[in-house]
């Protein structure tokens, strides 16, 4: 299973058409335009994979499991297992320890609320609900 494909830029002459809403760096009404920082970008791009997905069920609970069980129980390879942890991870959705010469993965609850934070503010800001 491969990467989901990424969206290609927009050009620079805005949306379809051609017809750009706001200058650069503004957002409604010459507000500055919301930025969504590296932290929330790396959290959506650990969650844009069905299989890191299914990987993050494992860990349901408060679950400890090793690159070797999460490989074992998604039935994939252990490098690719190992890949896909070091997504989430990175992702803030996982945090891991050394045990031996075992790493343990579990669910980083601490992060993934700052992460979903910083994303309600940063919809709140660029697209903020109708009164």
């Amino acid at each position: 299973m491969g990467e989901p494909v990424t969206s290609q830029p927009m050009p620079a002459e805005g949306p379809v058409g051609g017809a750009a809403t706001t200058p650069a760096g503004e957002g409604c009404e010459g507000t500055p335009a919301a930025s969504l920082g590296a932290g929330a970008h790396e959290f959506l791009k650990a969650l844009a994979s069905e299989q890191r997905q299914q990987m993050l069920e494992l860990f349901a609970g408060g679950m400890e499991l090793s690159v070797g069980a999460v490989a074992e129980r998604l039935g994939v390879g252990q490098s690719n297992a190992s890949q896909q942890l070091a997504l989430l991870r990175r992702g803030g959705l996982l945090t891991s320890r050394r045990d031996g010469k075992q790493v343990l993965y579990r669910i980083d609850s601490a992060a993934i609320d700052r992460s979903l934070t910083e994303l309600r503010e940063y919809l709140r800001t660029c697209c903020p609900p109708a009164d």
